[in-house]
């Protein structure tokens, strides 16, 4: 982990570093030293015009507000959009929100370590969060990213934007990333865990990028719905058959005629 140090996050913190924790498509996440929030910093998202800003933060919350409607309360964190200036001058778009201490995003579970139960209880979750994301572009137009994607540093998300990764980008977005490895999903500590989406921002393209965006997403859901099931919710080869029977001593009767 790095720590930065920007005026930025005066509203956040007294000597203005945090501690950098992860990183996406867009966004630079850091958290506070007390360990109670994350700071959320769209690096490409500024200006000197405080009213385009106010106007950019309100679509934002207007976003998260709808996406977390769509997938309740269950599985969703509250948002708040701050305004800030930098040193250089130019404001800024804090997203804030709680820290969740203990949880994992979903590309970063050890599937083995989660009791049988619980990994049924999360798949049908899944299931449920992805049928209230279709019902939420449906009745709104809006899909909220389950997926997301990461990035080590700054220097990396703007090479990898480069038009040399755009075969790596499509082979990741189309066949590497299922909702297992998301990254906008996170996995709590509770008992049974719970599953959290953590990024509300709406796609900002042109219509027909959404549309072909929203149709290839429809299609990916389909392929993990099966992906769940197949990796969380079906029985292991042998539970309660011939085999559960072999490793207890009992073999089943047959006809030996």
């Amino acid at each position: 982990m790095e720590s930065y140090q920007n005026e930025v996050f005066a509203p956040i913190d007294v000597d203005h570093v945090l501690e950098r924790v992860a990183g996406g498509n867009e966004t630079e996440v850091y958290r506070s030293d007390d360990y109670r929030f994350v700071v959320k910093l769209k690096g490409d998202l500024s200006s000197r015009d405080v009213g385009a800003m106010l106007h950019e933060a309100r679509q934002m919350k207007s976003a998260a507000q709808r996406f977390a409607g769509c997938l309740g309360s269950d599985h969703t964190i509250p948002t708040y959009f701050v305004l800030s200036r930098d040193q250089a001058g130019f404001v800024h778009i804090l997203a804030i929100q709680p820290y969740l201490q203990h949880a994992r995003v979903l590309a970063a579970v050890d599937w083995r370590r989660i009791p049988a139960d619980h990994r049924r209880r999360i798949g049908h979750d899944l299931r449920r969060i992805i049928f209230r994301a279709i019902g939420c572009l449906l009745s709104t137009g809006h899909l909220p990213d389950l997926y997301g994607r990461v990035s080590s540093s700054p220097a990396e998300r703007q090479r990898r934007k480069q038009l040399r990764y755009l075969p790596e980008r499509i082979w990741s977005f189309l066949v590497k990333r299922t909702i297992l490895q998301s990254q906008n999903l996170m996995l709590t500590g509770e008992s049974p865990p719970r599953l959290i989406l953590i990024d509300y921002d709406e796609v900002r393209r042109h219509t027909l990028y959404r549309m072909i965006y929203f149709l290839a997403r429809l299609v990916l859901f389909a392929r993990d719905l099966f992906v769940i099931w197949w990796q969380l919710e079906r029985k292991p080869e042998g539970v309660g058959g011939s085999r559960a029977a072999k490793r207890q001593g009992r073999l089943p009767q047959t006809d030996m005629k």
